[in-house]
């Protein structure tokens, strides 16, 4: 078979060994082809290929970002890109293509199966671990690990200076990176979008620390955490092209709350794009290889309109339009009976 593929959204540790595995599969195990689109739905309909062999994948599995490149994007943003798509396909003699991708990308490979017939199977990708029909997404340990480290070499910092560090890290509908980081680095306090916050209520905590004589706190925040209605005004936040609200800046206005409210010196500190560079931890290495090895497998058996998903610790497949347009939320008992524990 000649088997498309391209990696779609924001860049995530992982995507490289997923592309090494639909390789190493397809070329070794079934004797396929496999062609890479540059840049994501662009590079479908632009006809920009790059070659994938085994041998130009070799090195990849520890390489962070994506080779083939990646941007947000659709046909459908196109007055005539879904044709342009499906000529792509046929003029190139695709029997399928594997569409690597976050929410976003997933809903367009949905759409373009479902709707338009063509062969796509999908694999989940985002550091955020909110795509619904997968328990884990491969990114996420990663983003997870490196909010971590930040966070225990934070702790030294503040403790040194009687600070309080405000620390944001991603997480724009779900805050599974702010609560496993935060229970992970031993946060006072964590503030996820799923649970709106009292900026009064977080004061407190602070304040009941320092009179139990300690007087150095984290404060660990989901870039998309909302205050309560009337907790603190927010302004208006600016709509990127593609229809989201800009998030990041959370972090700096609940550090100036703090501040203002408590007398106590808290800064704010911006994890940022950090979380997704870099090298993969050895769970999403391992991880993004299953997911890369069911995506070729898929193809071969026309699971088309499918997402290769983990359920409990094995690789299903799962239809894309039972998972795209939702969002996967922090499992509130493990954020309320476990995280919720350890707060101030």
């Amino acid at each position: 078979m000649r088997v498309g593929v391209l990696t779609g959204g924001g860049d995530c540790p992982g995507l490289n060994a997923v592309l090494r595995a639909v390789v190493r599969k397809g070329e070794r195990h079934y004797g396929d082809e496999i062609v890479g689109f540059c840049d994501a739905w662009d590079g479908v309909m632009e006809r920009r290929t790059l070659p994938l062999t085994v041998e130009t994948m070799r090195g990849m599995l520890p390489r962070g970002g994506t080779v083939l490149g990646t941007r947000r994007g659709s046909p459908f943003d196109h007055p005539d890109g879904v044709e342009l798509v499906r000529a792509t396909m046929r003029d190139m003699g695709l029997d399928g293509l594997i569409v690597i991708g976050g929410n976003g990308s997933l809903s367009v490979a949905s759409k373009l199966a479902a709707e338009h017939g063509l062969p796509i199977v999908g694999v989940p990708k985002t550091i955020d671990n909110d795509i619904e029909g997968t328990e884990v997404t491969f990114g996420f340990n990663t983003a997870v690990q490196i909010a971590t480290d930040a966070i225990d070499r934070l702790h030294t910092t503040a403790e040194s200076h009687d600070r309080v560090l405000v620390v944001e890290v991603m997480g724009r509908h779900s805050g599974w990176i702010a609560t496993h980081a935060g229970i992970a680095g031993g946060a006072a306090v964590v503030l996820i979008p799923e649970r709106p916050f009292d900026i009064d209520e977080v004061c407190d905590r602070i304040i009941r620390r320092h009179q139990r004589g300690r007087f150095a706190s984290i404060v660990v925040v989901a870039e998309g955490a909302v205050p309560k209605e009337g907790s603190i005004d927010l302004a208006d936040r600016e709509i990127d092209r593609f229809g989201h609200i800009r998030l990041g800046g959370i972090g700096n206005l609940v550090a100036e709350e703090i501040g203002a409210r408590t007398g106590f010196e808290t800064r704010p500190v911006l994890l940022g794009h950090v979380q997704r560079g870099g090298t993969p931890t050895a769970f999403d290495r391992v991880l993004s290889t299953r997911f890369g090895v069911a995506a070729i497998d898929a193809v071969h058996v026309g699971a088309w309109g499918h997402m290769v998903a983990l359920r409990s610790d094995k690789i299903v497949h799962t239809p894309l339009t039972e998972v795209v347009g939702r969002t996967r939320p922090v499992d509130l008992t493990l954020f309320e009976n476990v995280a919720e524990v350890f707060f101030a």
